[in-house]
């Protein structure tokens, strides 16, 4: 089902057919995000995405948004902890042309003095805006707790301060050295074959320099004791996110925390969903998210609440991740669980967008692809006891991280409910 040729420069092409489809989703993924970026340039990998959409040595920048959407297709990017992906969705029968832009992005992107200045000023916004957003300002300051002076726990768009220090010498010198052969992998997913992405790379494969993927800094997990961050802001409504450091991708209780979370937050049948929204009416929104990165992960509840439910809510969070602990989950619960993620994995393979992110993620992260028949097979094997063994190891008072973003000057109902786990 899915096909992976390494190239002797280190480069890698995977792909995925889907005769039924008339489109064909192609991304070129790099093993670098904002983990790998020391302190002075936070930020670099997300500014390097941004430009490379302002124009190359042979297209302006509208150029490559008209070639892509004006043939009715999709062109986007992102940046994360360990990726960095641009990717564009368009007919089957525009492969070649597809690929064309993306690769001209990658090898041959300008960097003009004046459009970084410009984009310089773009990404300030951007940052301005997430301010402004107590959802997403939440998240980071959860980030700088559970990660405290580390990678991990800077912004992936980085800060105003360090974005002045990002100078063309600086950007173009990063992408030199870590925008290489054994860092990127080029991922086709829709009507084509494996052969089709391979004749259809071979003019860029030698074009891309050679060299070996970065290796990021481990993640320093030293907490003794639960830590809170508050910031006070004035806003309508409180936002909350605790948030506990886990495991690794690689690690074998990864399944078993993603039904846990499934069964906790993920969904609106979870425990947290029904018990603190729909039986108690406490919150507007409740869920929970699980990351799996190289060496670590983490689980974050986030909510959204009056601030005088703060205390209410917490216990009853706290309650929940106790009960994880300490009780086997039901076989009504796990077998709901299960059927969950099998169906969203299911669902998520009849898009060529999906799949495209699938086969990426995967072959940055373990160096193959699992098909989903594969996964389902690990999923069916979890039992009631795997989770608890998992909630265990990781749902620990002394790992409970909290952060606020709220009109409280005080953290005193915070610290008043976290002994309620003892």
């Amino acid at each position: 089902m899915y096909q992976i040729t390494h190239l002797k420069n280190g480069l890698s092409l995977a792909s995925f057919a889907m005769h039924h489809m008339t489109s064909v989703s192609v991304g070129v993924w790099v093993g670098m995000g904002s983990r790998y970026e020391p302190s002075p340039r936070n930020g670099v990998c997300h500014f390097i995405e941004h430009l490379l959409f302002k124009g190359t040595s042979r297209r302006s920048a509208r150029d490559i948004s008209q070639e892509i959407e004006g043939a009715g297709g999709y062109l986007n990017a992102f940046t994360s902890e360990e990726a960095t992906c641009f990717h564009a969705r368009t007919g089957y029968r525009r492969l070649e042309e597809t690929l064309a832009v993306l690769m001209d992005m990658l090898l041959h992107s300008r960097f003009d003095p004046q459009d970084i200045e410009k984009e310089r000023e773009v990404i300030n916004e951007e940052i301005a805006m997430s301010l402004d957003e107590p959802q997403h300002l939440v998240q980071e300051l959860l980030n700088a707790t559970l990660w405290p002076r580390q990678p991990l726990g800077r912004p992936i768009t980085g800060t105003p301060a360090s974005l002045k220090g990002l100078l063309r010498p600086e950007l173009t010198g990063w992408l030199n050295e870590n925008y290489v052969s054994g860092s990127t992998v080029i991922v086709a997913a829709g009507k084509l074959s494996h052969r089709q992405l391979l004749e259809a790379v071979a003019p860029y494969g030698k074009q891309v320099k050679r060299g070996r993927r970065p290796a990021c800094p481990l993640a320093v997990e030293a907490q003794t004791r639960p830590r809170i961050g508050l910031l006070t802001k004035k806003t309508e409504q409180t936002q909350l996110a605790v948030g506990l450091r886990t495991c690794s991708r690689h690690d074998s209780r990864r399944l078993p925390l993603r039904l846990l979370n499934t069964i906790l937050g993920e969904n609106m049948s979870s425990r947290l969903f029904q018990l603190v929204r729909e039986d108690r009416g406490l919150v507007y929104s409740i869920y929970s998210t699980p990351s799996y990165f190289h060496d670590t992960g983490d689980l974050v509840i986030s909510a959204g609440l009056d601030a005088d439910k703060l205390e209410q809510v917490l216990k009853l969070i706290l309650t929940e991740l106790k009960r994880l602990r300490e009780e086997l989950v039901s076989a009504e619960e796990l077998r709901r669980a299960r059927d969950y993620v099998i169906g969203q994995i299911d669902m998520g393979s009849e898009s060529t967008e999906n799949q495209m992110n699938w086969i990426g993620e995967q072959v940055l992260g373990y160096g193959r692809c699992f098909t989903p028949a594969h996964v389902k097979r690990l999923l069916s094997r979890i039992t009631a006891q795997s989770i608890r063994e998992a909630a265990r190891d990781f749902l620990r008072l002394d790992r409970v991280n909290v952060a606020l973003v709220s009109p409280l000057k005080s953290d005193q109902s915070i610290r008043r409910a976290l002994p309620f786990l003892q």
